[in-house]
């Protein structure tokens, strides 16, 4: 009895955390005059705990993740800065990383839908 219940809440745990893998919550979003929209977004179930992310006619033109694997972050932001808001979405919602339900890409993508459904 005792190794069910065990196990019960060992499955109770990844359920909370795979469902709050997407609990982002936004930190801050202005416009500054020229239209840029600057939303800095605290990701969830990920090594990074900001995602900076500034977007201008529907493109993003930079993108800052804080902390997670440097290398890997660079190279996001080098790939999506100045593609446009949808395509980025489409490109990377539902990646994972390791045995986690999301990734620092998924959290990008979730962040962006997040945003373009809530308006400045």
């Amino acid at each position: 009895m005792k190794k069910v219940l065990t196990l019960l809440f060992a499955i109770a745990i990844l359920l909370f955390v795979s469902d709050n893998a997407s609990a982002q919550s936004i930190v801050s979003d202005t416009t500054r005059n020229d239209g840029t929209r600057i939303v800095n977004v605290k990701p969830e179930g990920v090594c990074s705990v900001n995602i900076e992310i500034h977007i201008r006619r529907n493109r993003i033109t930079y993108l800052h993740f804080t902390r997670g694997c440097d290398g890997n972050a660079k190279g996001i932001a080098a790939l999506v800065e100045g593609m446009k808001v949808k395509d980025v979405i489409q490109k990377l919602e539902g990646i994972t990383c390791g045995k986690k339900s999301t990734s620092c890409p998924d959290q990008l993508a979730r962040a962006l839908r997040m945003i373009s459904e809530k308006k400045p």
